[in-house]
């Protein structure tokens, strides 16, 4: 394969450990880390059960704080993400999947506050 895309992770420590063990066994393609903005704190919990995903305290506060709030999980979601995105492409990724479940209006606010959009 040209790159190795990730399933979704909401702590980028564990993106990081997986990579460098990788390369550490000699896998040299790209890896690319899979975001999944979160635009409903309830759903996430569920699949991120499903696929094994630690949610972190950080990531849990922030949707707490929120409370049943759409607009304030919305909010919550893409400012996650975009941290995520930010301190990932600092830490020499080659790109970004993210995984958007047909709501792409999350996936858009995260491009835009990364920069990553056309001007």
């Amino acid at each position: 394969s040209d790159v190795v895309v990730t399933q979704l992770f909401y702590d980028n420590a564990d993106f990081f450990r997986f990579r460098d063990r990788c390369t550490a066994i000699g896998i040299e393609q790209p890896i690319i880390p899979g975001l999944m903005p979160v635009t409903n704190y309830a759903q996430i919990q569920r699949i991120a059960s499903l696929c094994k995903a630690r949610l972190p305290e950080s990531f849990t506060r922030a949707f707490e704080a929120a409370g049943d709030d759409t607009e304030a999980q919305f909010e919550a979601g893409v400012e996650y993400a975009s941290r995520q995105a930010e301190e990932l492409i600092a830490g020499g990724v080659s790109g970004i999947h993210l995984y958007v479940l047909n709501k792409s209006p999350a996936a858009i606010q995260v491009l835009e506050q990364v920069g990553l959009t056309r001007s």
